[in-house]
């Protein structure tokens, strides 16, 4: 039993009413009155709430979360006590939130029923344990708490973010991917795989007539082409040192696997194939690219449990395995990361050599705090030197763009909050414009 902040104001007040009866004696015998009242009380109070056990309480949430986006979880309250109860819920949520504010009033009516809902927003995947449910429970009069505790320990297993890929996947549905920010690529010339041929009508590109079937037919015929399909996607995602720097709580390999994920379920949407690597030191994941059905959950289920590490990102080794093991000419997206110039000439030589076999994206990353501190006003001569500092770094950023564009090596300069739709874009036009092979 658990006595309120309200039934100690009270005791204080009928001890304070007590003492000054010895100065006034009628007010003494109120205090002892009103002192045998409020025992009462309590005892009543007790009773009320210990003669039955009342109140079960249940926690809802799904059996995995999604990495970087909200996740409801729910609590179920329903009590069997035949007068109204107050309460205080508190569930014990994983440790590495470091909240402490998931304690929520709630109140019951006779045998009421209620629902207490609230979001739980992780950055980093891994296994989150939550604990159990307590619940503190009172009457109108407020003078006595019961405690109630419900459940056991129960793990969650946060994954990368599906529910991004839901999102996509419902705006894919109903033709709405502009919401999300994915651009219309207008077409530029004719596809290149060959599909039907069919009657010419109005609007048709003339470019596409087939005379040798019109002349058969006696009547215009003209081509269709449709987009290039079976092609091999391959995320190609950077576990090294340069991928643990963090936005936003959430560090560039977690923003990278999301995207990629993102991008997967796209290019299997457009009939391609999806395919994984991850590598630091070493190649360590290699996943053949497929768009058969379950394909998503094995990229899902080998990007679950992938870090980065402290050592130097090798690309030749990432060379000499995708020349053993990847022999179709394929897209490489590779998810890296580069501080300036001399970052990248240690890499160009590898890149170079990985773009004669396939055509090759890189997506790195730009310093969105760094493009704020640099739009933001400067007072006294050190912050003028420390913007020029921060000036350089961008541009730097920008001359790897032109440098690889230099190389013949598609890329995309980003922010991490960006990064899902830069990508997707960028895929799309390359694919529009027949630059995949």
């Amino acid at each position: 039993m658990f006595l309120t902040k309200r039934f100690y104001i009270i005791l204080a007040c009928l001890t304070l009413l007590a003492g000054f009866g010895y100065v006034f004696p009628q007010l003494f015998m109120g205090a002892k009155i009103l002192l045998l009242i409020f025992a009462v009380l309590v005892v009543v109070d007790a009773v009320m709430l210990y003669h039955r056990r009342g109140i079960t309480a249940k926690r809802t949430c799904s059996e995995r979360f999604s990495n970087g986006d909200k996740n409801v979880v729910k609590i179920n309250l329903e009590s069997q006590y035949s007068f109204p109860v107050r309460l205080t819920v508190i569930d014990e949520a994983p440790e590495v939130f470091q909240r402490r504010d998931i304690s929520y009033p709630s109140h019951l009516a006779e045998r009421g029923r209620n629902v207490i809902r609230y979001t739980l927003t992780p950055v980093k995947r891994g296994t989150y344990s939550f604990g159990r449910i307590r619940c503190f429970a009172r009457t109108i009069t407020g003078l006595v708490e019961r405690r109630y505790t419900f459940g056991s320990a129960e793990d969650v297993k946060v994954y990368p973010s599906y529910l991004m890929l839901n999102r996509y996947e419902f705006l894919a549905m109903s033709n709405n991917l502009t919401e999300m920010g994915i651009k219309r690529i207008r077409r530029v010339g004719n596809n290149t795989e060959f599909e039907q041929i069919k009657d010419y009508v109005q609007g048709d590109d003339y470019r596409t007539i087939n005379w040798k079937a019109s002349a058969r037919r006696n009547q215009l015929m003209v081509n269709v082409y449709r987009d290039e399909r079976s092609q091999q996607i391959f995320s190609v995602i950077d576990k090294g040192r340069v991928m643990q720097q963090s936005f936003r709580g959430m560090t560039l390999l977690d923003y990278s696997i999301n995207a990629s994920l993102v991008l997967s379920y796209v290019a299997m949407h457009r009939d391609d194939k999806a395919g994984l690597i991850t590598f630091a030191d070493k190649m360590d994941t290699f996943i053949a690219p497929s768009r058969r059905t379950g394909q998503m959950q094995n990229l899902l289920e080998a990007l679950y449990a992938q870090e980065t590490d402290f050592g130097e990102t090798d690309f030749s080794g990432l060379c000499a395995n995708v020349h053993k093991q990847v022999s179709k000419r394929s897209l490489f997206i590779v998810y890296t990361n580069f501080s300036g110039m001399t970052a990248l000439n240690r890499q160009l030589a590898y890149l170079k050599l990985l773009s004669q076999w396939h055509r090759v994206l890189v997506v790195f990353f730009e310093d969105a705090e760094m493009n704020d501190y640099i739009h933001s006003p400067k007072h006294s001569t050190e912050e003028y030197y420390q913007h020029v500092i921060a000036e350089k770094f961008a541009y730097e950023k920008r001359l790897i763009v032109s440098t690889l564009r230099q190389h013949g090596i598609y890329s995309v300069l980003t922010t991490p909050d960006k990064l899902s739709v830069d990508v997707i874009n960028k895929y799309l036009e390359m694919k529009q414009r027949q630059i995949l092979t």
